[in-house]
């Protein structure tokens, strides 16, 4: 089987799971929305989660985005015992600094909370360090599962990467529908720590079956581990800038009205959707792969690669920011309003999710692009990147709340995103020259035309079945899907016939099959 074809079955793996995972942590919020509501004790619990999941994803993306390029040099000059012997080292190091880090977390609990929510005061502002401090072993499980995650991926072993949300989600629900009632929010913020804590058990057998088998080796005098830190350090830091731009979101937004904090986390999550399942599949395929071209210094290797990953993602992301749009009050319905979640919270999140879709497909392209620097060993430039795009989220955020209250903070972070991807781009194209642009902007523009006339049929056919068949919420839902899978259907048939080289192969490829099956 070819590369290609490889990287393809195991996308589309990915993908498999990915949504099966989503549609759980979908599950996960609409039980959260319904059991807490959108007010001040989600409010309180989605601050203290943001605390912990910054440092989280800090050490975690730091780790996993530096350990894979790293470790396709060591087994080049290592073999696959070096590289095992390198992952426990990382692994114990990891364990130890991390466990500083939450030491200091601990203590530094009230300034962090007054730091990420001004707006919240005695009760509510107790509340949160107490949420916080239960909820910081994530950050060590998290950075045990980055080396895993590394490791796994650069023996191209992608199914406990698949299927890593299925026990951290059914921790979740398996709490909000039986101890949800006796425990409260304290409880919510110890089932996310048994949450993450439930990935690692998922990541072993497969780790296992990868050869891996643990011994303490700790040396931080390894050039290597020297390496992968001195690497971290620029993504640990980008990563951090990035994550202001949510900090400044969510501090600002606890001045706002009760919910608005909450409104822009159901959003997110919607918008995340399409990242977590499409885009984060491409990616996670691709990466290794663009490490391995660099490492056998094949530059065009890359830019092919790249290329792909980029057609792809305008493919899928143009589409769904469309259909996000266009659709956003009827998905925000039926995916949560029940029980606490009411119309006013549906209303508030629609709003919100329209202004982060709009910055949907700069999201998802900057995050390849992201890894084609890592995979050429360059941290330092989407740090720098990360820092801009920042100073820009903070001054259209002060600019845009005043005007468009939490909408203007969705807003402002799909614009600063679109700003930092375009200058991702042009550094990208002085660091390794030509990107076949044209082609992007080709794939743009006939995705873009498809996707209009998608959109249109979608709103159009939602809003007639709507009157037909009334407000209840299971013909609410009926009309969304059919809705959904009409606009599917007219875009794909339309990419066809507008000659979309992606589309076609796929289409092709269907065909090869079905003529071999019936021969």
């Amino acid at each position: 089987m070819s590369t290609s074809k490889k990287a393809a079955k195991s996308a589309i793996i990915i993908m498999i799971f990915t949504l099966g995972s989503k549609f759980l942590g979908f599950l996960r919020e609409v039980l959260i929305a319904a059991k807490f509501g959108s007010g001040m004790e989600t409010d309180t619990y989605f601050i203290a989660m943001s605390a912990t999941g910054i440092i989280t994803g800090l050490m975690s993306n730091a780790i996993n985005t530096t350990f894979i390029p790293v470790a396709a040099e060591i087994e080049n000059a290592e073999g696959k015992k070096g590289k095992l012997d390198h992952t426990n080292n990382l692994i114990n190091i990891v364990f130890f600094l991390s466990l500083i880090l939450v030491c200091i977390a601990w203590i530094a609990s009230p300034l962090i909370i007054k730091l990420l929510a001004k707006g919240f005061y005695g009760e509510q502002y107790k509340l949160a360090i107490q949420l916080l401090r239960i909820g910081l072993p994530m950050i060590i499980f998290s950075s045990i599962i980055g080396v895993f995650l590394g490791f796994l991926q650069s023996e191209q072993r992608y199914m406990s990467t698949a299927a890593i949300g299925f026990p951290f989600n059914f921790v979740y629900i398996f709490f909000l529908l039986f101890l949800s009632s006796k425990f409260g929010i304290k409880g919510l913020i110890v089932s996310s720590v048994l949450a993450v804590f439930s990935q690692i058990l998922i990541q072993l057998p497969e780790a296992k079956r990868a050869g891996y088998k643990y011994k303490f080796i700790f040396n931080i005098r390894d050039k290597y581990i020297k390496k992968i830190l001195y690497l971290s350090i620029p993504v640990f830091i980008g990563v951090a800038i990035n994550d202001l731009n949510a900090i400044v979101d969510r501090t600002l937004a606890s001045s706002l009205v009760a919910g608005s904090i909450s409104a822009l986390n159901y959003a997110n999550r919607l918008n995340g959707l399409i990242l977590g399942v499409f885009v984060t599949a491409i990616t996670t395929v691709i990466f290794p792969l663009l490490s391995k071209e660099f490492s056998n210094n094949n530059i065009n290797g890359v830019k092919k690669i790249m290329g792909y990953g980029v057609n792809l993602i305008l493919l899928i992301t143009i589409p769904a920011a469309v259909g996000l749009i266009v659709l956003s009050t009827p998905i925000v319905e039926v995916a949560f309003e029940r029980g606490e979640f009411d119309s006013t919270a549906s209303m508030m999140t629609s709003k919100a999710l329209i202004f982060y879709a709009i910055g949907l497909v700069a999201m998802a392209i900057r995050l390849l692009v992201t890894r084609v620097y890592y995979s050429l060993q360059d941290t330092k430039t989407p740090m720098v990147n990360g820092a801009i795009s920042v100073v820009f989220n903070i001054v259209l955020n002060l600019i845009l709340v005043q005007f468009m209250g939490h909408a203007g903070l969705a807003f402002a972070t799909s614009i600063a995103t679109t700003i930092a991807t375009l200058l991702m781009f042009y550094g990208l194209k002085k660091k390794i020259g030509s990107l076949g642009t044209m082609s992007y902007i080709k794939c743009g523009i006939k995705s873009g035309f498809a996707s209009a006339v998608m959109g249109i049929a979608a709103y159009f056919i939602y809003h007639e079945l709507y009157k037909i068949l009334g407000a209840a919420k299971l013909y609410n839902l009926i009309a969304l899907l059919a809705a959904a899978g009409s606009g599917i259907i007219i875009y794909g048939v339309l990419c066809y016939v507008l000659g979309i080289d992606e589309v076609k192969d796929i289409v092709n490829k269907l065909k090869l099959r079905i003529i071999k099956r019936k021969i």
